[in-house]
């Protein structure tokens, strides 16, 4: 991000604007046009109000159009009230809220945002989340938006890079990267915590069969017959019963296992299943107290062919 905030310099390679090397069209121009949020808000020692009108004073915004366009934006952000409290007094939320306001009141053609609220506590960064959404459907602000978090990147990503060693890997909507991620370093990174190894032994008009030790499983895909693959899924299309309660499903594969680890999550519960190979499901607390699971008790895990994905090897 500091790259692209031109505050660190590339040791190679180059950094395009509207597809113009921005060296070209010259620093002091391009950084007129973007509009920078960090994890720490680094405000001003001065009041909420001044710190939003900062960046348009350094701009040499005329006067007469600094104040409506700041109460504007502090009101949007949900700050107004705060507007002649000094910086240093507030929250970690209303300080990042007050950043916000500061980049937006610039109107940056890009704005930048790095990690903005990972040092917020959890109900702070749900609401912050939710309005930061809204202001970006209602502006069609482009931004670059930076996050470890699986759940922003969801929310707020129309289309998403997942960059790992410093390369990205893949490139595509949120739906796309999550449900079909294309090597399994991607896969764990998303999310898929069962990737099992095994070899296609048939294929009939799409719905593949893969052997995976002394399992076969069914899949949607269109690889050839005796190619290697890896098999993932995502933990919450697994669904688990009592080896002795299995209800009638729709579900292709049906795995007998038996429960190695309970791991509280939250509301959830992670339950690794060992069917030969471990299987990690995600089920709510209510529905693991219902069906008394514990450890060492056997289970049928089942899932869809549909929510496998497979990578070729």
């Amino acid at each position: 991000m500091l790259l692209l905030a031109r505050l660190l310099s590339a040791e190679r390679g180059r950094l395009l604007f509207r597809s113009q090397p921005v060296q070209d069209a010259g620093e002091l121009a391009y950084r007129r046009k973007i509009g920078l949020v960090l994890q720490d808000p680094l405000l001003l020692d001065m009041t909420v109000f001044d710190n939003v009108a900062a960046g348009l004073r350094y701009r040499k915004t005329p006067r007469a159009h600094i104040a409506p366009r700041v109460d504007a934006w502090l009101e949007r952000l949900g700050v107004a009230h705060l507007r002649n409290r000094p910086a240093r007094s507030l929250s970690g939320g209303e300080a990042q809220r007050t950043s916000l306001a500061r980049a937006f009141a610039l109107q940056p053609e890009l704005l930048l945002l790095d990690e903005p609220f990972s040092a917020l506590d959890a109900p702070t960064r749900l609401r912050l989340l939710e309005d930061f959404q809204a202001l970006l459907t209602s502006t069609r602000q482009t931004t670059v938006f930076v996050t470890h978090d699986l759940d922003e990147a969801l929310l707020l990503g129309q289309r998403v890079a997942v960059l790992l060693g410093g390369q990205i890997r893949q490139v595509g909507t949120p739906e796309e990267v999550f449900n079909t991620p294309a090597d399994p370093d991607v896969a764990h990174f998303v999310g898929i915590e069962t990737v099992i190894a095994g070899r296609v032994v048939s294929n009939r008009e799409g719905q593949v069969i893969v052997e995976a030790g002394s399992a076969q499983l069914e899949a949607v895909g269109e690889l050839a017959t005796g190619r290697n693959v890896l098999l993932c899924l995502r933990p919450e299309d697994i669904t688990l019963w009592p080896r002795d309660g299995s209800p009638l499903s729709s579900a292709r594969n049906r795995l007998s296992g038996r429960i190695q680890r309970l791991l509280p999550q939250g509301p959830l519960v992670r339950v690794v299943v060992d069917c030969g190979f471990p299987l990690v499901a995600l089920i709510t607390r209510a529905s693991a107290r219902d069906m008394e699971l514990e450890e060492g008790q056997p289970v049928t895990a089942a899932f869809k062919a549909s929510a496998v994905h497979l990578i070729a090897r």
